[in-house]
């Protein structure tokens, strides 16, 4: 068999109730709009930019995007070639299991299944507060959080179970709207002159402005606005033609995403002037909203309509994100049931060739993990928000680590590609990026979330000990099969 098919291909007798998910339903741009909404342009920008400017290395966070886009990249290198030789919707975890065994495979299923989970929670609890601000402005009328939290999610659940091709086109008109806005402001300011002080060029781009204050901060905050890009292998089983497909996709959604957040950013610096950035990005923090920061320049190029119309933006952003998190947990789900790790019952398609049963239970853990804030009357936001969405990305940076090495270690054994670029070097130098990235968000993960050090470290202690019960569990699971 040809180096370049695909490793494993399901088959009819895994189940008798399911087989594959819907072959030929996604082309390169339909992928990329599943991960452009995973991503969610508003969210990141309008949430993680303030915090970046604020709190890192003021005017030079744009470069923290440009080195976060390159990292990332290193990685998707070997992270592309494995995805040549193995399709399957479990994509993290079966990469990893193909080059560091079977049972650190389960454990990183566990990982991803743990990010992808706790990152919507995250979501809904921003989604909830952005929503009910809303509804009381404009309508008078206030009701709790997580109402609408849980009326949402009634909503993707059935998004979710109507096939992946209706929620790509519903993704695809979010992610257009919010992502216009922003660049509409961005290209206005930059043939404009920028703000102030100019465009600033070398203010946010240069090594010393990239170094200044603390930018481990930004960095971490700019990897975090990766989240999501690794979707592209996850559709591989529905993609056309997934060994062209899905690299197209992967490398065109890291090089559009950085572009677009180190754009973004630089303008939202420049309309302000490098000498203040920091300052004013600060006043909306202590206000108790960072947005502002991002809103007003916004506001102040197009006029007053924009505060009424980028609240409701930010409200589609996220749902846009929680959609595609539920999609990607649920063909978790699916492909853990068709390895037999988890019940039968989760390969179980609908009419739409979609994982309806395993998109059910992924609701039911969104309601596991979100009302326990709402019962105890925490903050959706400083609690809810900013805990679950610091401990998802340090799982997800694990989870990167976890599948260089693996590339490396499956390519000295398999010898199916033998270009060192793609299968050792790369691979190798993205590890390192990303190690790094893991030590600065256990060292910046206080910040991140916003609490004290004893939250920070029980939510670190969370990712190794998911990892060692999901290796866990499948190694008991295959004894007694065995």
């Amino acid at each position: 068999m040809d180096g370049r098919t695909a490793a494993r291909q399901p088959t009819e007798q895994d189940s008798p109730t399911a087989g594959r998910l819907k072959p030929n339903a996604l082309g390169v741009l339909g992928i990329l709009f599943l991960v452009l909404s995973a991503q969610a342009p508003l969210t990141g920008i309008a949430g993680a930019v303030p915090l970046s400017v604020g709190l890192g290395d003021g005017p030079g966070v744009p470069a923290a995007y440009v080195a976060a886009g390159a990292v990332i990249l290193l990685f998707s290198v070997g992270f592309v070639a494995m995805g040549r030789h193995v399709v399957d919707a479990g994509a993290f975890y079966t990469y990893i299991g193909r080059g560091l065994g079977r049972t650190s495979g389960a454990g990183s299923a566990a990982v991803a299944l743990f990010a992808y989970c706790t990152i919507q929670a995250a979501m809904y609890g921003l989604y909830g507060a952005t929503v009910n601000g809303i509804v009381k402005e404009h309508m008078g009328a206030e009701l709790p959080w997580w109402v609408w939290a849980l009326a949402t999610m009634a909503v993707v659940q059935v998004l979710g179970a109507t096939g992946i091709e209706m929620g790509a086109r519903v993704l695809a008109v979010f992610v257009f709207a919010e992502m216009s806005v922003l660049l509409a402001f961005g290209l206005v300011t930059l043939f404009r002159g920028g703000g102030p002080e100019g465009l600033g060029f070398v203010h946010s781009f240069s090594p010393g402005a990239a170094l200044k204050g603390a930018p481990g901060v930004a960095l971490m905050f700019a990897v975090a606005s990766m989240f999501g890009f690794e979707a592209t292998a996850i559709y591989g089983e529905e993609a056309r033609d997934p060994h062209r497909t899905v690299p197209r996709a992967t490398y065109l959604s890291i090089v559009v995403v950085t572009v677009f957040f180190a754009f973004t950013s630089w303008m939202v610096v420049s309309s302000y002037g490098a000498s203040g950035a920091a300052g004013a990005a600060g006043k909306a923090l202590a206000g108790g909203d960072g947005s502002a920061f991002v809103f007003a320049p916004i506001a102040g190029r197009f006029g007053g309509w924009a505060n009424d119309v980028l609240p409701v933006l930010l409200a589609t952003s996220l749902f846009a994100g929680m959609l595609a998190f539920h999609n990607s947990a649920n063909r978790y789900l699916f492909s853990l049931s068709r390895e037999g790790l988890l019940p039968r019952g989760l390969r179980t398609l609908n009419r739409r060739h979609s994982p309806w049963v395993a998109g059910s239970v992924q609701t039911a853990i969104a309601v596991l993990l979100v009302m326990p804030f709402a019962l105890a009357g925490k903050d959706p936001v400083l609690t809810l928000f900013s805990w679950f969405s610091g401990v998802a990305v340090l799982a997800m940076m694990l989870l990167y680590f976890l599948t260089s090495v693996s590339v490396i270690v499956f390519f000295r054994r398999e010898r199916l590609d033998t270009r060192l670029w793609n299968t050792l070097i790369a691979p190798m130098l993205g590890a390192l990026g990303l190690a790094g990235a893991i030590w600065l968000i256990l060292a910046n993960l206080t910040t991140l979330i916003g609490g004290d050090r004893a939250t920070a470290t029980w939510l670190a202690l969370a990712v190794p000990g998911v990892l060692a019960l999901g290796a866990g569990a499948a190694r008991l699971i295959r004894g007694r099969a065995g």
